[in-house]
């Protein structure tokens, strides 16, 4: 897969970008938001790299993918489709906390949203985040999700407040 935008490419993650999956995943907010994307060491993120590199070609994901600036080619995050229950799928998106504030997670959801449903036939998609995660939240908003829910609800294994919402192509 390989997607442009007018400011961004995305495409499959490989093994070379282990440093950048490391340092990207360090910031405050998936620290807070989730935890269980944050690899302490570069090793961590090669070990996450080697399994999510093998999910590309299979039918059950996850399926992520890098989000690069075009001019330059810095790896500033990603954007993945996971299945949830009932066999149905979730959009994630993370933009490195030194690239956040320009627009880049809504800029690559857009892109990515119609491309990866096409490609796996589905035609809704969910979006999950914390309430507390007001900027995930009006991501969500503005790539065309409707709120579904607003309240407690399972999220990384534990009930907190969340919201729930839905993508349809």
């Amino acid at each position: 897969m390989r997607i442009e935008t007018e400011r961004l490419i995305i495409t499959e993650m490989t093994m070379d970008m282990a440093q950048d999956v490391h340092e990207n995943s360090l910031d405050t907010d998936v620290r807070r938001f989730v935890p269980d994307e944050v690899f302490e060491t570069p090793e961590e993120a090669r070990e996450a790299l080697a399994f999510l590199t093998s999910r590309y070609g299979t039918a059950d994901g996850p399926f992520v993918y890098a989000v690069l600036t075009k001019n330059g080619r810095q790896n500033i995050g990603y954007v993945q489709m996971a299945g949830i229950e009932d066999g149905k799928w979730e959009i994630g998106y993370h933009i490195g906390g030194r690239y956040t504030g320009n627009g880049y997670a809504t800029e690559a959801v857009k892109a990515f949203l119609p491309v990866i449903s096409g490609d796996m036939g589905i035609r809704e998609v969910y979006g999950i985040c914390l309430k507390a995660n007001a900027a995930s939240c009006r991501v969500l908003a503005k790539c065309g999700f409707r709120m579904l829910f607003d309240g407690m609800g399972p999220y990384q294994g534990e009930e907190k407040e969340i919201i729930r919402s839905v993508w349809n192509a």
